[in-house]
């Protein structure tokens, strides 16, 4: 849910800088001229204190008036007396945040209504496909590769590349080709079921029902609505050991950490 008014202003105006080599966004194919080379220091930092304060605004789903806004942010740089007070500043961001909160969560059930269906629409269609072939808790499958190797089990690691698609063809995550290491038993229902079909050397595509992926939540984050149906291509490269796997994903994850380190001391 976006942040209210209030507090995104606050935020666009305190974080200043964040965003400092982000390119501007044209207007109808023309770059802004507000300032140029020849402008003073002040002046280019003004404008960079406007341009991610807009930016941030604009993120908000209501229309702002923005007479209004430049009228208030006016009043509180010059230093005069709010024309609302503290109470009713915080009365007017209880109200806005319930209005919010309530849109989303409408917002949420209807496209959990529509994804439903068109999900449900895609699997019944694509079960007539050629080589398509469904499990009894209503995966489907289709070989690309018959693997010659061993199949893991949902107590094994394996590592595998893949990219995750929604049924509109939006590809929401990837690992560009490179195997990822990962237990089966701690990701969605559709992978550990649809990973024991394979052997190593496999490639297959799943098409995963939401009740064996994320279901009703969806990943927001991901771009995973609520009730959507998910394509994975997966290729399956080894099977490994539990140990081995938290091993190597330990290992992930001290390396980020360090380059996350040497980032923030630069």
């Amino acid at each position: 849910m976006k942040k209210q008014v209030l507090a995104a202003t606050i935020a666009a105006l305190a974080l200043v800088g964040c965003n400092k080599n982000t390119a501007a966004e044209p207007k109808e194919g023309e770059k802004s001229t507000v300032v140029t080379d020849s402008s003073t220091e002040i002046q280019k930092v003004s404008y960079v204190f406007g341009y991610d304060a807009g930016k941030t605004l604009k993120q908000i789903e209501d229309q702002l008036d923005l007479d209004i806004y430049m009228k208030a942010f006016k009043d509180g740089y010059a230093g005069a007396e709010s024309a609302l007070t503290q109470e009713q500043v915080q009365a007017l961001g209880v109200a806005y945040e319930k209005r919010k909160s309530e849109e989303a969560q409408q917002k949420q059930a209807e496209a959990a209504t529509n994804n439903k269906a068109e999900g449900e629409k895609f699997l019944a269609d694509n079960a007539k496909k050629a080589g398509v072939q469904t499990t009894a808790s209503g995966l489907q499958y289709k070989v690309i590769t018959e693997g010659t190797g061993k199949s893991p089990t949902a107590n094994d690691g394996v590592y595998a590349a893949y990219e995750g698609k929604l049924i509109d063809g939006t590809v929401f995550d990837s690992s560009e080709g490179q195997p990822v290491p990962f237990m089966l038993n701690q990701v969605i229902k559709g992978w550990t079921e649809g990973l024991q079909l394979m052997k190593e050397g496999g490639k297959y595509e799943l098409y995963v029902p939401s009740a064996l992926a994320y279901g009703e939540e969806g990943v927001p984050g991901a771009e995973i609505g609520p009730n959507s149906v998910l394509i994975f291509t997966i290729d399956l490269q080894r099977v490994a050991d539990a140990a081995t796997i938290q091993k190597e994903q330990q290992a992930m994850m001290e390396a980020q950490m360090k380059a996350l380190q040497e980032a923030q001391a630069q």
